[in-house]
């Protein structure tokens, strides 16, 4: 079987793209992996030198209005495009190219904490301001709009009355480095999710 390929878009740290690069060396899957980046300060491109995978860092331009990022995509034909911590809207001729072969993490339990500028600890300090009972992680599909693809599983954790939202990311986190590799694979017919 031939490698399968998972293109990963990130604007950050790209601790979720190590995680599943690791989790698919370990299992022995057998996968080629390209990262591409809006942010040329970005921790991410720094992982992925050191795990040996190939970068590409691109400006709104080249993903928006040039078709520069689509065509780079499609010569590397990927089976499935990963966005990990990715803060920009993916354009409609993306999802177009790649019907159901976006999926996107999103740190809360859509459709609550959803949508443009919720990400990262702006979602976590709007749960524990809201007093929730629990919170986790939503794998989805991505469509032309913010968190409103469909769902491809979501897992819960309990949120404690004195949890600071440092404290609901540090669990989220942990969610997000179990469950994520495992539905990728999934999702790859790799592995049952």
């Amino acid at each position: 079987m031939s490698p399968k390929k998972i293109a990963f878009f990130a604007s950050g740290s790209g601790s979720n793209v190590e995680n599943i690069v690791l989790y698919f060396r370990e299992k022995e899957i057998a996968a080629q992996f390209l990262v591409l980046c809006n942010n040329p300060n970005a921790y991410v491109l720094q992982r992925a030198d050191k795990l040996g995978i190939e970068s590409i860092v691109f400006d709104k331009k080249a993903l928006t209005e040039s078709g520069e990022v689509l065509r780079q995509l499609q010569a590397f034909n990927p089976d499935l495009i990963v966005l990990a911590g990715f803060l920009w809207l993916m354009p409609a001729s993306f999802v177009q190219a790649f019907p159901n072969r976006i999926v996107n993490i999103h740190p809360a339990l859509l459709p609550k904490y959803g949508g443009k500028g919720m990400y990262g600890m702006r979602v976590h300090e709007a749960v524990v301001a809201n007093n929730e009972k629990e919170s986790g992680i939503t794998i989805h599909y991505v469509n032309e709009h913010y968190d409103e693809g469909a769902y491809i599983c979501q897992v819960t954790c309990a949120i404690a009355p004195h949890d600071s939202p440092e404290d609901v990311a540090q669990k989220v986190h942990q969610l997000e480095y179990a469950h994520f590799p495992k539905t990728i694979a999934a999702l790859l017919n790799l592995a049952p999710l």
